[in-house]
């Protein structure tokens, strides 16, 4: 099967095109990104600009148009916090169904957080053990903590980098003060969450998903994703720490100039460093290693998950009752 899903963010529709069959991981095919660049068109009401929604629109339509040229058998779209918080989220996808043939659905934070966790396992295996995931997407930061297939902790803060950048970053380069309210205002969001995390045990292993942690160990040094995935990639706590003067003394326009930092994500790139900083250092993370599956790999991960292949169930029995002594004797000796 030729499984598709389409994530329609803040920044763009990006369209990721796997082929999948039960027991197998899912392997990419194509990807397709639209620009939706909502950064700048949420309204003082919290809704989406006429001229947003018209390029939300457009992205879908660009991103469907590819899925039927690739073959795409079964597509999912869903809309991450961008849109699923807009206050005329209703009348977006009503248009997205009623021009392309689509209805976007709205996973919620926490569910996000559990089909992050899931890719991230996923990748990693079973000998992972205990593992903390984190991701920082334009509306919110997703956290999950676990051993087993499904995390035992799943929750989503509303420190994406976006809307940080939007609440508190008003001048291009930010000033002192803006970025002093935005420390303390990620500190203090975190800090229920942080009590909560040092009751759990130690991970053994903390890992990164997200555009934001991508591009900040791009910056850090790591491979450039042409690499391929199975490079492993790290990022240092000293790593981010020192990178956000920079950044900070930097235009949107210097920090799309940088490797690894796309334009469209310039502006909002300090937020990211700043939540990124606080979270390893609140929850005393000295270094973690960036995943290259997240929310989209989880998607399809837990469509094979619900995808029964009838002929390969194996014909289980109950045991109704204990085998004679005997007979157990003669099957040992066997």
């Amino acid at each position: 099967m030729r499984l598709g899903v389409l994530d329609i963010g803040s920044n763009s529709a990006q369209l990721q095109v796997v082929d999948v069959r039960p027991g197998a991981p899912p392997l990419p095919a194509h990807s397709v990104k639209e620009p939706t660049l909502l950064g700048e068109e949420i309204e003082p009401d919290g809704s989406i600009s006429p001229a947003g929604v018209e390029r939300v629109v457009r992205a879908v339509g660009g991103a469907a148009a590819a899925a039927y040229r690739h073959g795409v058998d079964q597509l999912y779209p869903f809309a991450t916090s961008a849109v699923r918080d807009a206050a005329n989220r209703d009348e977006i996808v009503d248009r997205i169904e009623a021009e392309v043939g689509l209805r976007p659905q709205f996973l919620s934070g926490e569910h996000e957080a559990r089909l992050t966790y899931l890719a991230a396992h996923r990748w990693y295996g079973w000998s992972v053990g205990r593992l903390l995931v984190l991701d920082i997407g334009g509306g919110s930061m997703e956290i999950a903590l676990g051993r087993d297939a499904d995390p035992e902790l799943a929750l989503s803060l509303p420190l994406g980098a976006g809307r940080l950048t939007r609440a508190f970053l008003h001048h291009d380069p930010p000033r002192r003060g803006e970025l002093k309210a935005l420390r303390r205002h990620v500190r203090e969001t975190l800090g229920e969450v942080v009590d909560r995390l040092r009751w759990e045990s130690v991970p053994r292993r903390v890992v990164a998903t997200s555009k934001t942690f991508k591009q900040l160990a791009r910056l850090a040094g790591a491979p450039p994703q042409r690499e391929g995935p199975f490079v492993p990639r790290h990022l240092t706590t000293d790593d981010v720490r020192c990178w956000i003067p920079r950044l900070a003394a930097m235009s949107a326009a210097q920090r799309g100039r940088l490797r690894g930092v796309s334009q469209s994500r310039a502006r909002q790139i300090l937020a990211g460093a700043v939540v990124a900083h606080a979270t390893m250092s609140a929850i005393g993370v000295e270094r973690l290693r960036v995943c290259p599956w997240a929310l989209r790999e989880g998607i399809m991960l837990r469509h094979l998950e619900t995808t029964v292949d009838s002929a390969g169930e194996l014909p289980l029995q109950p045991l109704v009752r204990m085998p004679e002594e005997g007979t157990v004797t003669q099957l040992h000796q066997r």
